[in-house]
């Protein structure tokens, strides 16, 4: 599970500081706010370690990737391609990772609190977009285990350091014309004592590890089709907007068939659990995959409003429902120790629906051991969030809310929100919702002057 982020020079913000990551973490704010960017550092570190060596540290994005962020000049704050662009990111491991010390003669502690911090640089000087300045792994809190640059651009050395350690230093001193494949990952073929190549190798999977399960659904779905043709595939996500989400409902009808832990019951098909989350939110009463040939290639998805109302195609029934089905699939669908990322998760929901998209999230977490984070403009999910805090179904250390807003000079700041055990949020920010009262009070004053009783 992720525990923490934290960016600098990155678009918008300058320094966001250390922010808490929980199992469901919650970005509000004004448009244009840096909510967004928040999760797009983290999809640009995903996008980065999937692909090959490409001639940059990282990946800025395409058409096809979960991102398309430009260059290195187009992400640096205030574009100053002198600066230094730092992205830090934190999680639990699961497991203990040992920690050797080669002049101890093994290993001298563990932990399971990993931390990474990647420095990049402009380089469009060298024909390349980025290159990786400093990266560093942080191992409970203190000990740090790196990479970095030297004078000349693909020249590193590997560092440790950390109390353990009689003193700072420096693994393999000739590193010449040893280059990173990744911000991840340590010089291939660098000449690593024994004791330190299994460690270091296993910190780049871990990190490969949680950016693998980082999971991302964009604002705006795919529009529903008539039909759907399926190839059998069993899709790892559900694609940028959603475009694998029948796909993915196909595949688990096909081979898992029982949701554990639906709502309402302890199993489910997985039609019916999508169906009940579906009624839940009020938005159709049935929910059903239809096969149109033999071979179970072709399909259908068919919906009933309200238990008397004709059967009709997805298409052919409220935008919210086919925007709201690939967050309902995307929640159920997922391992454990998942994390998903979800933007305007509440977008074409109708109020009501929006409060009960609240419980969804909730149940992700509680039921299934999948971390949520989303940005929202929604008031009705927040407050069904209060809410279940104040009930005790949800504990306030499992909630972190934040408040995103902009400085004079157009740089991003965050606030904290801080909530207590009954639900209570007491540093709520001005406007936080817009001004309601306002908007009561100059309504009441337009009525009276109407009528020709104001002063």
């Amino acid at each position: 599970m992720l525990t923490r982020l934290r960016l600098e020079n990155f678009k918008s913000w300058k320094d966001t500081g250390d922010i808490a990551l929980k199992p469901i973490t919650g970005f509000f704010g004004p448009n244009s706010s840096g909510k967004t960017s928040l999760s797009q550092a983290l999809l640009l570190m995903k996008q980065s370690t999937e692909l090959l060596y490409h001639g940059s540290m990282f990946h800025f994005g395409n058409e096809k990737t979960p991102v398309d962020l430009g260059d290195f000049r187009s992400v640096v704050h205030s574009h100053n391609t002198d600066s230094t662009i730092k992205l830090s990111v934190g999680w639990k491991s699961g497991l203990d990772i040992e920690i050797p010390e080669y002049y101890a003669g093994g290993n001298v502690s563990m932990g399971d609190d990993i931390g990474i911090e990647v420095e990049s640089r402009d380089t469009s000087y060298l024909g390349e977009s980025s290159i990786l300045h400093q990266m560093a792994y942080q191992i409970s809190g203190t000990r740090k285990f790196g990479v970095k640059r030297q004078n000349d651009p693909l020249t590193y050395e590997i560092f440790a350091n950390g109390p353990t350690f009689q003193d700072s230093r420096t693994l393999v001193r000739d590193s010449v014309g040893l280059h990173p494949l990744s911000f991840c990952g340590f010089p291939f073929g660098a000449d690593i004592p024994t004791q330190y190549q299994n460690f270091l190798s296993n910190l780049e999977y871990a990190m490969r590890l949680v950016l693998r399960n980082l999971y991302y659904l964009g604002p705006l779905r795919a529009y529903p089709q008539r039909l759907y043709v399926w190839s059998g595939a069993n899709p790892q996500g559900l694609g940028r907007v959603g475009e694998y989400t029948v796909d993915a409902i196909l595949s688990y009808i096909e081979f898992t068939r029982i949701v554990e832990g639906g709502l309402g019951s302890n199993e489910l098909s997985f039609e019916e659990h999508v169906a009940s989350w579906l009624q839940y939110l009020g938005l159709v009463h049935d929910f059903r995959v239809e096969a149109l040939d033999g071979e179970r290639r072709v399909f259908q998805i068919k919906v009933r409003k309200s238990p008397n109302s004709a059967e009709v195609l997805l298409t052919d029934i409220g935008f919210g429902v086919s925007q709201v089905l690939p967050v309902i699939v995307l929640c159920s669908y997922l391992p454990q120790d998942s994390t998903i990322i979800l933007e305007q998760p509440d977008m074409h929901l109708h109020p009501s629906a929006q409060v009960g998209l609240a419980d969804l999230l909730i149940q992700t977490w509680k039921q299934r051991e999948v971390q949520i984070m989303f940005e929202s403009h929604s008031e009705h999910l927040l407050r069904r969030l209060q809410r279940r805090i104040a009930e005790g179904e949800l504990n306030e250390d499992e909630v972190g809310l934040y408040f995103c807003s902009t400085d004079d000079d157009g740089s991003s700041r965050i606030s904290h929100l801080e909530i207590d055990q009954f639900g209570n949020i007491s540093n709520w920010p001005k406007d936080f919702f817009g001004d309601q009262f306002g908007e009561i009070a100059a309504m009441s004053q337009a009525v009276l002057n109407r009528q020709g009783l104001s002063e």
